[in-house]
């Protein structure tokens, strides 16, 4: 049997029927230059109401739980990223695409197309880093056990212009095997060691309720070369899974998540809730809380030494955008609950939050409220009383949809209030959404994320700011190699 994919073509552009899958579709690799920077627009969950998505819009820099999409390099004094593309044909298919920022020159170069990922599936978008060669890795994930996922490692130093597909191998069960598949990929490259990844594997017949249902099974793997690649080892298994969102300082990797209930009603993963936090320092040989107390992976239980805020009995979700540190290494957790799944004003309010360890306890404020769960932005420490987030925490040309007009929200104390700076934009056509920090970021390329309407199917640009909070719109179609960004008006 073959796979077909149906399209169906409205006055409101295409909407996308379900795929019916007997075998996988393998992507291709292409290390072809393109000529602009097109993001992909993506939706999931269709409504019969006037939100008419969960959540949809320009997604090149979805979702929270993938990192880095972008890397500074004081060598090559270039930012390296990445994004997930959108092809040309009626019904794009997901590009991998990378490109760079030269901080010398202020210019951007043509990205060079990877990977034609065979879906338009923005979960499967792409996740960079850098090893201490100066080799750029792109490594493609899966959503789920359905497609493929891939490695790929630049052939030159420092160098786009071709990739080759690497054959990774890990261990189960004591035997290597092909490392093909993984989703919600956070990857880390530590000096003299290697890869540390946080990642998803899914499971079956783990559950009370639905023995076919998958569990999200949160975990983290590592390697030194990139090839070969250690056991998958389990953070969380808690009832119906988790999502997982991390961070690093220094050697310490940390990581947020939250835990979906195993319920006879409804899927966990749209009731996801409670706030849980872990770190290792020593490369995933042991893990500790933020008190520093040992803890026994995996977390099976939702009562558990990482639990930093317990919300199920509340009846709040939790949706996690960021993890960053102060400059003694405590982490600061960025999350967003609300009162359910579905988009619009009866299950909110979507409050913005920050969790903040403070070396004796965990400190909990509100920053703001937005109209969305899947508004998602980035948290900056500039010193240590200084904090900033930049996110989409504004009604946009789309309200109630995924994203918005950002905003700059300054913290001087903390965590524990929080004023707004100002606005990065303003009267756009489209939503902004998902805004990333880069790993090692500089000043000069400080946020990158897309735009996209978040009611019908768009073209999405590409965007970055400098700390300054000048922004700039990659081109859509280059004449020449390199080429400056568009500056927008304030």
């Amino acid at each position: 049997m073959k796979k077909w994919l149906f399209v169906v073509l409205t006055s409101a552009g295409f909407q996308t029927l379900p795929t019916f899958l007997s075998a996988p579709v393998h992507a291709q690799t292409l290390n072809q230059t393109d000529d602009g920077f097109r993001g992909i627009w993506y939706f999931i969950g269709k409504l019969n109401n006037e939100y008419v998505h969960k959540y949809s819009g320009g997604l090149g820099t979805y979702p929270s739980n993938h990192s880095p999409f972008a890397v500074y390099s004081p060598e090559a004094k270039k930012t390296f990223f990445c994004f997930g593309g959108a092809s040309k044909e009626a019904r794009p298919s997901l590009l991998h695409e990378v490109s760079y920022f030269d901080h010398v020159t202020g210019k951007v170069a043509r990205p060079t197309i990877i990977l034609d990922k065979a879906t338009d599936d923005a979960h499967d978008n792409p996740v960079l880093n850098i090893d201490d060669k100066g080799y750029i890795w792109l490594f493609s994930t899966s959503h789920g056990v359905e497609r493929p996922s891939y490695m790929h490692r630049s052939r030159k130093p420092f160098d786009i212009s071709a990739f080759d597909k690497i054959n990774p191998t890990y261990i189960k069960e004591g035997k290597e095997m092909p490392f093909d598949n993984f989703s919600y990929l956070q990857s880390y490259y530590q000096k003299g060691k290697g890869f540390i990844h946080l990642m998803t594997h899914y499971e079956r017949g783990m559950l009370k309720y639905g023995a076919t249902k998958l569990r999200r099974t949160i975990g983290y793997v590592t390697s030194k070369d990139g090839v070969k690649w250690s056991e998958i080892k389990d953070i969380g298994v808690i009832e119906e899974g988790h999502y997982q969102t991390s961070g690093q300082w220094k050697n310490k990797v940390g990581t947020s998540f939250n835990m979906h209930p195993d319920t006879e009603k409804a899927a966990g993963l749209d009731y996801r809730t409670n706030l849980y936090y872990v770190e290792t320092s020593d490369f995933g040989k042991t893990w500790q809380n933020a008190q520093g107390e040992q803890q026994q992976l995996p977390l099976s239980t939702p009562q558990n030494g990482g639990l930093v805020k317990e919300y199920r009995s509340e009846g709040l979700n939790v949706y996690i955008n960021d993890v960053a540190y102060d400059g003694n290494g405590h982490p600061i957790i960025l999350y967003v609950t609300s009162k359910g799944p579905d988009p619009g004003p009866q299950q909110g309010p979507h409050t913005w939050r920050v969790a903040y360890w403070n070396g004796k306890t965990w400190e909990i404020n509100a920053v703001t409220i937005s109209d969305h769960n899947y508004d998602m932005g980035s948290l900056y420490v500039e010193n240590q009383t200084m904090w900033k987030i930049i996110g989409p925490t504004e009604a946009g040309p789309q309200p109630y949809g995924t994203g918005g007009e950002l905003a700059v929200w300054i913290s001087e104390n903390q965590g524990k209030t929080w004023k707004k700076q100002g606005l990065l934009t303003k009267d756009s056509a489209y939503n902004h959404s998902y805004v990333r920090r880069p790993h090692n970021v500089h000043p000069d390329f400080y946020a990158f994320w897309a735009d996209g309407n978040a009611r019908q199917a768009s073209e999405s640009s590409l965007y970055f700011s400098n700390q300054k909070g000048e922004v700039f719109r990659l081109p859509r179609r280059m004449k020449n190699d390199v080429e400056k960004p568009t500056k927008l008006k304030p």
